[in-house]
């Protein structure tokens, strides 16, 4: 299949055109050029898209791919005509306009998903989230664990830190995280500090020749990256996970996308529902 050029306009921050956009072309084997346009929220903004689009058609020879998500009409209009060069699919003519026809009202033309940021309840939620996930990273507090929506642990490099804020800034979720290290595997048991919030856990494992290729990026040559002790590591995680009762799953070959919905899913499945 012939590369493309793919354009996301947005007359917010083009995430919603993006994520969909990447989950349709993720169907065919393709890896098309990159192309976000956020903020286009004008009329002149829009003719220099669209003059960008004609331009790339015209040097590649094939028309661009343009996933849309524009709330104005007549700014989406200078895109979205019969003489723009590109493939066009709008995302709010094809989702929005028969949900008005179903609902009987018209959509609110609000651009972006907070009105005003400032007065959102959900999101100060998110930041509070986030400020907390920062503050507990990697064991560094347990202050205020009680009120955790989720503790992450793991040996050390498995995922734990990009989970945490993930389901931080997308779910508003308050998530910790804390490192099973040697010292642990030797007592035996969960860290006395997080012995009290066992319910609130879930684990991470990765595959130890995994492991050993991260660490070595970042500690080259060190016992702490050699695959031996990557072995050792992982195998004493598991078997206290599994020991403790603590719900896991391994990092290696999943996203974190597919990690965190597996963990709302498992500890906090009211937030699957809002």
């Amino acid at each position: 299949m012939p590369e493309r050029t793919v354009f996301f306009i947005s007359d917010g921050t083009g995430i919603t055109a993006e994520t969909f956009g990447n989950s349709i072309l993720a169907q065919f084997p393709t890896h098309p050029r990159h192309v976000r346009r956020p903020f286009i929220d004008s009329a002149e903004k829009a003719l220099q898209v669209a003059a960008e689009i004609d331009e790339v058609a015209l040097r590649e020879g094939q028309r661009p791919i343009v996933f849309l998500t524009l709330v104005n009409d007549e700014v989406r209009d200078l895109i979205d005509n019969p003489r723009c060069k590109g493939l066009v699919l709008d995302m709010f003519r094809s989702f929005v306009e028969p949900l008005e026809e179903e609902f009987g009202i018209k959509r609110s033309h609000r651009v972006g998903r907070f009105g005003d940021a400032s007065q959102s309840a959900e999101y100060h939620d998110r930041i509070e989230a986030i400020n907390f996930s920062l503050a507990h990273d990697d064991g560094q507090s347990a202050r205020n664990l009680d009120v955790a929506d989720v503790i992450l642990v793991g040996v050390s490099r498995c995922g734990k830190t990009p989970t945490s804020l993930y389901l931080a800034m997308q779910h508003g979720i308050k998530a910790a995280n804390y490192p099973l290290i040697p010292e642990d595997f030797e007592r035996g048991r969960l860290p006395s500090l997080l012995a009290p919030h066992k319910r609130k856990c879930f684990g991470l494992t990765i595959d130890p020749v995994r492991l050993a290729h991260i660490r070595n990026e970042r500690r080259p040559g060190s016992r702490y990256a050699a695959l031996e002790n990557c072995r050792f590591e992982v195998q004493e995680a598991e078997t206290m996970m599994r020991r403790e009762g603590i719900s896991w799953l391994s990092s290696t070959h999943k996203s974190i996308e597919e990690i965190a919905t597996t963990i709302l899913r498992d500890l906090r499945p009211d937030r699957l529902v809002y």
